[in-house]
């Protein structure tokens, strides 16, 4: 069986199959990627989610077409595909494209068809999943080629923050209520932490996870292997610390012109407005680094969307798509949840 597939002028195949290009330039190089593309994300994914990482790319002729991530896994006698990695709570991934923005629409649609389609062919070959998942993020805009190769696809939301007005014009577009909370005085400390925050941050929400009888895939081990392999700053553990113990927490991902309130934000029983001012915090270190926007990573469950909504974002969307039978659908739907 051929190691790469070809698509109407575009070669798509493993990264290790080419010579041109070192997989995270080309992440880096792509607008819309993540850091859950990066090499050192897929693997650590990979370990935890006991799955086999295919980094695919995609060139015309020596041109990046994009990139595109696959996890194999099986379960149950049945192999499945899923970008991001399954049971983790990683947010996006999925297909990103590079060069794209320079061609006029339908160079750039015919582009983004085909090399959507070449991936799907080379996981059909080399994979036959009966299940397929892909959640790209809210950059990837045309899913019309997931949509034509029969993938159900569902909307979903997020809510941006943008940054780029400056802190008191920031401060500004929050409700009443948010302004005040960030103005409160206290005897506080908010600091950017380590694998010790990452611990206690996951342990908080576990426990509040645990008291609402809900499953949480994150463990501390997942997260300080990030902490530790993606390059310095990726990962931002941000600790509320009140009479010497962590009171609340966010762990941010940074990326690009972006950082993304991944994990933390739990509920806690002191009297200090702990989440929002780590939020604050967060915000103000990000535009003093130059970063435009805070993704607050989920606007669909609607009891958290009025915490969110409160800091003035943009509501996006992003797109999930699965391909399978009903009963492979069935057992996608913890990976599905992304709050």
């Amino acid at each position: 069986m051929s190691v790469t597939v070809e698509q109407k002028g575009i070669t798509i195949g493993r990264v290790t199959e080419f010579e041109h290009h070192d997989w995270n330039d080309l992440v880096d190089r792509s607008p819309q990627a993540s850091v859950f593309h990066y090499r050192e994300s897929l693997a650590v994914q990979a370990d935890h989610a006991n799955a086999r990482v295919h980094p695919l790319v995609g060139y015309k002729g020596q041109e990046p077409v994009g990139v595109f991530p696959v996890f194999e896994t099986r379960k149950g006698g049945m192999t499945m595909a899923f970008s991001p990695a399954p049971g983790l709570w990683v947010t996006y991934a999925g297909p990103a494209l590079l060069n794209h923005r320079k061609l006029k629409r339908r160079k750039r649609e015919r582009r983004n068809k085909r090399f959507v389609q070449g991936c799907l062919d080379w996981i059909d070959q080399r994979l036959n999943p009966k299940f397929t998942l892909v959640r790209p993020g809210p950059d990837y805009r045309d899913v019309r080629p997931f949509e034509w190769a029969d993938f159900d696809i569902d909307v979903r939301h997020t809510y941006s923050v943008d940054l780029t007005p400056g802190e008191d014009d920031v401060l500004m577009s929050f409700s009443s209520d948010a302004r005040n909370n960030i103005r409160t005085e206290g005897d506080y400390r908010i600091y950017e932490g380590g694998p010790d925050e990452i611990e206690a941050i996951v342990s908080q929400v576990r426990a509040r996870h645990d008291e609402q009888d809900e499953s949480y895939g994150v463990t501390s081990a997942f997260v300080t292997d990030l902490y530790e392999r993606l390059p310095e700053g990726a990962v931002r553990p941000y600790a509320c610390e009140i009479d010497g113990e962590v009171a609340g927490g966010m762990i941010g991902l940074e990326f690009g012109d972006t950082v993304y309130r991944w994990q933390g934000g739990a509920k806690h029983d002191h009297d200090l407005p702990v989440n929002d001012l780590v939020d604050w915090a967060i915000m103000t270190d990000a535009m003093d680094r130059g970063v435009e926007n805070y993704d607050l990573v989920g606007a669909n469950e609607e009891r958290l969307c009025g915490y969110k909504a409160k800091f003035g974002p943009e509501l996006r969307s992003y797109y999930s798509m699965e391909n399978g039978s009903r009963v492979t659908n069935a057992l996608s739907s913890v990976y599905k949840k992304i709050r």
